[in-house]
């Protein structure tokens, strides 16, 4: 079955499908462009550090091969866990993630659902880690001219990733706490998005739930829709997963909000963001609906940009897998 609804109960206009070019992958430096608008924002106290209240946090780190990366995890446990094994949510960029938690929405999940929370973070104090991510949450590589006119070789190591939330870090998680295997859902923001639909495609079976939210169908110039989707298109053959696709009204619409036009870095990333139509996910949306075994929900958030859409998503997909209030519907309208 799929379900399709958007902002207020507005009808979808008519979707058209889209192509892209697949590009070579690899795991390589990251580029400046693809950070966030603010790179250096960093971790202020967070439910992590602070008094156990229905939750308690277990943490361990792994190093990357090459000793590059230092992941950091970040596992929350009912206090109050049942003896049936609990549902699972794996969120990407763990730092930004814990930053949208408090201790009244623990609270909540714990006496709801009671999820086992994971972060999946870096070992440091950064809001966002720009580089790691690049690298981490992309599997394709992207050329793309830099601010200062410079080609750049950025991402591609996605698989990798991938492989390490399987053999490392579901193994670590499921010694802390007990998992209910055929609840395990995966959430990610923006190249976290885009993380979530490449594991769609190429692991459809790891977990049950996938969330996307404002996915950068835009990275290398739009590969991402291209082959590795239609490979997906036409080989998936009804395994069972739910989708949720979830945008902000103003990213649908190409409102970039205020943007300094004069700053070179600003107009590099505009032109590499051109890569795919601002509605893009929208239509993407409606092509994996298509397929048999695939639950595909597309929401739309009125009025918010790609930035607050990070703490709007995982508010919703907070609600709509764990029955909690849905704390998304009260954010104001932001820049992008």
């Amino acid at each position: 079955m799929t379900l399709f609804f958007a902002a207020r109960g507005r009808p979808l206009p008519a979707l058209l499908p889209l192509a892209g070019l697949l590009l070579s992958l690899a795991c390589v430096v990251p580029a400046a462009s693809a950070q966030q608008r603010n790179p250096q924002q960093r971790v202020g106290n967070t439910i992590f550090e602070q008094k156990a209240e229905s939750y308690r946090f277990e943490r361990f780190s792994l190093d990357s091969p090459d000793r590059q990366r230092r992941w950091q995890v970040n596992v929350g446990i009912p206090l109050r866990a049942g003896k049936a094994p609990a549902p699972v949510l794996y969120m990407l960029d763990g730092n930004a993630a814990a930053m949208v938690m408090d201790q009244a929405l623990l609270a909540e999940l714990a006496g709801k659902a009671a999820p086992v929370l994971v972060f999946i973070g870096y070992d440091n104090d950064l809001r966002i880690d720009s580089a790691a991510r690049t690298i981490d949450y992309t599997a394709w590589i992207d050329r793309a001219a830099d601010e200062n006119g410079a080609p750049t070789v950025a991402g591609g190591g996605a698989f990798a990733f991938q492989d390490l939330i399987e053999r490392r870090i579901k193994p670590e998680v499921e010694k802390r706490a007990r998992i209910d295997r055929s609840q395990q859902a995966l959430w990610g923001h923006s190249l976290g998005g885009l993380f979530v639909l490449s594991s769609l495609y190429t692991r459809p079976a790891a977990f049950q739930y996938y969330l996307a939210a404002s996915p950068s169908l835009w990275w290398s110039q739009g590969a991402p829709l291209g082959d590795m989707e239609q490979q997906f298109l036409h080989s998936q053959h009804g395994q069972a997963a739910k989708v949720w696709i979830m945008l902000g009204g103003a990213e649908r619409v190409g409102d970039r909000g205020k943007r300094d036009m004069g700053n070179p870095r600003v107009v590099a990333h505009l032109r590499r963001i051109g890569g795919a139509s601002p509605d893009a996910a929208m239509h993407l949306a409606r092509r994996l609906g298509a397929l048999p075994g695939l639950e595909v929900q597309y929401r739309e958030f009125p009025g918010l940009g790609h930035g607050p859409m990070l703490q709007a998503s995982l508010q919703a997909a907070l609600s709509v897998l764990y029955g909690v209030a849905d704390r998304s519907t009260t954010l104001p309208p932001a820049q992008p």
